[in-house]
């Protein structure tokens, strides 16, 4: 397929707005040409995910922009990096490791982005409407902007996402295209109790099932309760995209592209459909299939949550990934009581969000209690975690998945409840009998 470029396209490429725009300009139609994109897109949003530090080259990228005179072209806000910038001091990093990281972070505000460092973007404002055009990395946010917000991004992982920035163009493609967000499978929930339906502790259960089964397809869920919140549908979402590929899933009557579940399914007239990321996954109606969620199926996806095995103590906690929100802290403040915590206890969340909590006064009670609060970063991602290794409890299915492999420890999952009454002695407690029927 031949790339057409619009004027002020060809005008980018050719340096109208910098040796750094022209050079995200390259990046962005190579992009576009290998994926076999006929045109590109203009976006009106941009998050980043490429200012964690992994290495040198990230640095040199980021400052290569910066020197370039870069600046984004639209609203763009930042992911995590590899420090706690208000909170220094908890970051068990070498002298190099932290400087760089730093000095990455820098860049990418250098370049106009704003300095929000979170997984949860639309948790701090940046929530871009039905329909519209963005290009977001970050798996989780990949997820929640197409599914629960509407809006409409594929996968943009590091550096791809900084050049969609600052050219305020993507490549139109996959799930860009409207035809291309059409469900190929239902998972019918109706059969579950409505009692677990109910609970935070399914949803992280239900995304790993979801992304485990359905890898990269797109699902319309049936049955879910109408009043399903958007903590729910982010840890549905995150942990959908941490075990497979979800980067969109509809909620009959719940998410805006499906009020009904017919309404969102694949039908014959999108055959044809082209720039396709996974072609079996748009295949047309008779690849339609519906899926009943059982009893069995929910207990499989519980059970590879967690690793640590049949065990009766925990090291320690850890909550927030994607970052919390201040309905989770307000939850969590209620869960505590005030009571001292046994183990270490860490939650990470964004700036922004640890700013309302501190005007609130929750998150000075949560640190008397014991509570560890780190923003702009993650423990999964960041070595803030003790060295010693052994056993993490958290209710979040992306921590669940990462925690074993990045931090060394064995996880446990379980809901808010069981990980704060597990935290205030050190003995497992978990509430085994929600999820039987």
């Amino acid at each position: 397929m031949t790339l057409h470029l619009t004027q002020i396209e060809r005008e980018l490429l050719a340096g109208s707005s910098g040796e750094a725009t022209a050079m995200c300009m390259r990046v962005v139609i190579a992009a576009a040409e290998l994926l076999g994109a006929e045109s590109l897109v203009e976006i009106s949003s941009s998050h980043i995910d490429g200012c964690l530090y992994h290495g040198d080259g990230g640095v040199e990228f980021a400052e290569a922009l910066v020197k370039g005179g870069g600046q984004v072209a639209v609203p763009t806000t930042l992911n995590v990096g590899a420090l706690d910038l208000l909170h220094p001091d908890v970051v068990q990093a070498d002298a190099h490791n932290t400087d760089m990281a730093r000095r990455q972070m820098e860049a990418y505000v250098a370049l106009g982005a704003q300095p929000t460092f979170t997984c949860a973007p639309y948790q701090v404002g940046h929530e871009p409407k039905v329909g519209e055009q963005v290009a977001w990395g970050e798996s989780n946010a990949i997820a929640f902007v197409n599914s629960v917000l509407g809006a409409r991004t594929e996968r943009y992982g590091d550096f791809l996402d900084a050049c969609c920035a600052l050219t305020a163009r993507a490549p139109f493609y996959g799930l860009h295209v409207e035809e291309n967000r059409k469900a190929t499978v239902v998972v019918d929930a109706t059969g579950v109790p409505e009692t677990l339906k109910s609970r935070d502790v399914f949803y992280p259960v239900l995304g790993t099932w979801l992304g485990l089964e359905l890898g990269s397809e797109i699902s319309v869920i049936r049955g879910l309760p109408s009043t399903t919140t958007r903590d729910q549908l982010k840890a549905l979402g995150a942990a959908g995209a941490s075990s497979g590929a979800v980067a969109l899933f509809h909620v009959e009557g719940v998410t805006p592209e499906a009020p009904t579940v017919e309404s969102i399914l694949k039908s014959a007239s999108d055959r044809s459909v082209a720039n396709l990321t996974d072609e079996s996954s748009f295949a047309g109606a008779d690849l339609v299939r519906t899926i009943e969620l059982e009893a069995s199926g929910i207990q499989a996806a519980l059970e590879r949550l967690s690793t640590a095995g049949d065990i009766e103590r925990i090291d320690a906690v850890a909550l927030g990934s994607p970052h919390f929100s201040d309905l989770e802290f307000r939850a969590l403040h209620r869960c505590l009581r005030g009571r001292r915590l046994g183990v270490p206890f860490y939650v990470c969340t964004a700036r922004d969000t640890l700013s309302e909590m501190d005007a609130a006064g929750i998150s000075k009670d949560l640190r008397a209690s014991g509570v560890e609060i780190v923003a702009d970063t993650c423990v999964v991602v960041t070595p803030i975690l003790e060295a010693k290794g052994g056993v993490l409890m958290t209710n979040s299915g992306k921590f669940a998945h990462y925690g074993p492999s990045n931090t060394g420890y064995d996880v446990l999952y379980g809901s808010l409840e069981d990980c704060v009454e597990s935290s205030i002695t050190g003995s497992v407690v978990r509430n085994h009998e929600v999820w039987t029927w």
